[in-house]
C-alpha cells in the first residue's frame, strides 16, 4: 500500500538538490577552521552557502548564524538576550509559541527569575495587538527580550511580526522571531526591529541536524555553547559544512518558486478544508477563517467526540500521516496547548487533527483523505462514545 504523507510540518522529505549538495561536500575533507588548503577550501563552500542563504531573506550573510536546527536556535536566542539584557527580567510572549520556546522561558523562569509574560491572543490565534503594546507600555525599562512565532506550527495562523516588530524597535526591546514554520511557505525577510530569527533545515526539505539563527549584527546573545566561537563568538562547533550546503540548496530550491508553490499548495488545502466542513459538519476548522492568514500548507480540525489520537491511528492504518500537534509532543497524550490558549476547552484541545502539505503533495494525496476520513471519523466518535459510556457505568458502579 503506497502512503500518503502529509505530516509536513513535523519534517518535509529530504530535496534531491539537497541531497545531492550534502554528498558532494561530504566527499571533501577538512575543517573549515583548518589554515591548510583543504581548510580553506571548505571554509569557501561554507561561506558561499552562507552568501546564497542570506540572500533568500534579503539578509546580510554576516547576520546567519548555523546551529543544529530550530530547537538551538530559540535557545540561543531567547536565553543569550535574556542574559545580556539582564538586570531586565521581563519575557513577553503569547501561549501559543512552539514548545522550543515555552520550555525555553519556563526554564528560564525557573532558573534565571525571569518573570514571563503573555501576551493575549484571540481564538483564531492571532496575537492581540493592543495588548502586545500595552504590555511594552507597562514593564518599558524591565522587557528583556519578545518573542513572538512568524507562524503557527498546529494552526497555521500568520502573525503581524513586522508589525510587533516595528512596536518593539520604537520601545528598544530585542525582539525575537521563530520563523521555522514561516520559512518556505511565506516571502519572509530579517526586517527592522528584528534582533534574532530562528530557522530549521529539515522544515524546507534539507537534512535534520541543521537551521541557522539570524542575528542583527550589532547584537550580541550571550553564547549558550561555548568553545571554538566559530559563529561570530556567539554560537561554538565545528562548522558542519555538507549540512550547510545542503541548507543552502533547499533555501534556494524552496524559495525560487514560492509564490507559485504556495498558491498550489493553498488550493490543495482550501479543497480538504471545504470537503471535511462539507462531509463532517461538526467538525471546527482551528486557525484563521481567512485563508489569506493560514499557511497555505495547513488544515487543523477539532473533531467533536473523536480523540485526536483516535483519528491519527486510524488514518495512518488507511496509509495517512497526520499528526495531532506539534512532533515535538509526540508520543505525549495531553490537550493541544495552543487550543487552550485561544481560551478554548480541552475537549477541543484533545479532539485536534492537523494535515500539512508540502513539496510532495499531490492532488491525489488530497482525494484519498476526502475519501477516506468522514469513515475514520464515525469509527473514531463510536469508540469515543462507547468508552464514555463505559466510564459512567464505571463511576455508578462505585457509588
Amino acid at each position: 500500500m503506497s502512503r500518503i504523507y502529509l505530516d509536513h510540518a513535523a519534517t518535509t522529505p529530504v530535496r534531491d538538490a539537497a541531497l545531492e549538495a550534502f554528498v558532494s561536500q561530504a566527499k571533501r575533507n577538512g575543517n573549515a577552521s583548518a589554515l591548510h588548503s583543504a581548510g580553506r577550501s571548505v571554509k569557501f563552500h561554507v561561506e558561499d552557502a552562507r552568501d546564497r542563504l542570506a540572500a533568500t531573506l534579503d539578509a546580510d550573510p554576516t547576520e546567519i548564524l548555523f546551529t543544529a536546527g530550530g530547537t538551538e536556535s530559540d535557545n540561543l536566542a531567547l536565553k543569550g538576550l535574556y542574559w545580556a539584557n539582564r538586570p531586565n527580567d521581563v519575557i513577553l510572549a503569547t501561549g501559543i509559541e512552539h514548545p522550543a520556546v515555552i520550555e525555553t522561558l519556563e526554564w528560564l523562569e525557573a532558573r534565571e527569575n525571569a518573570t514571563v509574560v503573555f501576551v493575549d491572543v484571540t481564538e483564531e490565534g492571532f496575537v492581540d495587538v493592543g495588548a502586545f503594546k500595552a504590555a511594552l507600555e507597562e514593564y518599558a525599562g524591565r522587557i528583556a527580550v519578545a518573542t513572538l512565532m512568524w507562524a503557527n506550527n498546529e494552526i497555521g495562523t500568520i502573525q503581524p511580526v513586522e508589525q510587533i516588530a516595528e512596536l518593539c524597535q520604537a520601545a528598544g526591546v530585542d525582539f525575537h522571531v521563530d520563523a521555522v514554520q514561516a520559512f518556505g511557505s511565506l516571502p519572509i525577510t530579517f526586517a527592522p526591529g528584528m534582533t534574532t530569527m530562528a530557522l530549521s533545515g529539515h522544515k524546507i526539505g534539507a537534512p535534520v541536524g541543521i537551521g541557522a539563527l539570524l542575528v542583527r549584527r550589532d547584537a550580541k546573545p550571550v553564547p549558550v555553547l561555548h568553545g571554538g566561537g566559530q559563529e561570530r563568538e556567539i554560537r561554538s562547533g565545528t562548522i558542519a559544512d555538507a549540512l550547510i550546503l545542503a541548507f543552502a540548496a533547499a533555501a534556494v530550491e524552496a524559495t525560487q518558486n514560492l509564490s507559485e508553490e504556495s498558491t498550489r499548495l493553498a488550493g490543495l488545502r482550501d479543497q480538504l478544508i471545504h470537503a471535511i466542513q462539507e462531509h463532517i459538519p461538526t467538525a471546527k476548522l482551528q486557525g484563521p477563517a481567512d485563508p489569506n492568514y493560514r499557511l497555505p500548507t495547513n488544515v487543523h480540525f477539532s473533531f467533536a467526540g473523536a480523540e485526536g489520537d483516535s483519528l491519527l491511528f486510524g488514518l495512518d492504518m488507511a496509509g495517512i500521516e497526520s499528526s495531532t500537534g506539534s512532533a515535538c509532543n509526540a508520543g505525549v497524550s495531553r490537550p493541544s496547548h495552543v487550543i487552550l490558549a485561544t481560551g478554548q476547552n480541552e475537549s477541543a484541545a484533545r479532539s485536534t487533527q492537523r494535515f500539512s502539505l508540502g513539496h510532495t503533495t499531490t492532488q491525489e494525496d488530497i482525494d484519498a483523505v476526502i475519501a477516506a476520513l468522514p469513515g475514520i471519523y464515525r469509527a473514531a466518535a463510536e469508540a469515543g462514545m462507547a468508552a464514555e459510556k463505559s466510564s459512567i457505568r464505571t463511576a455508578n458502579s462505585h457509588r
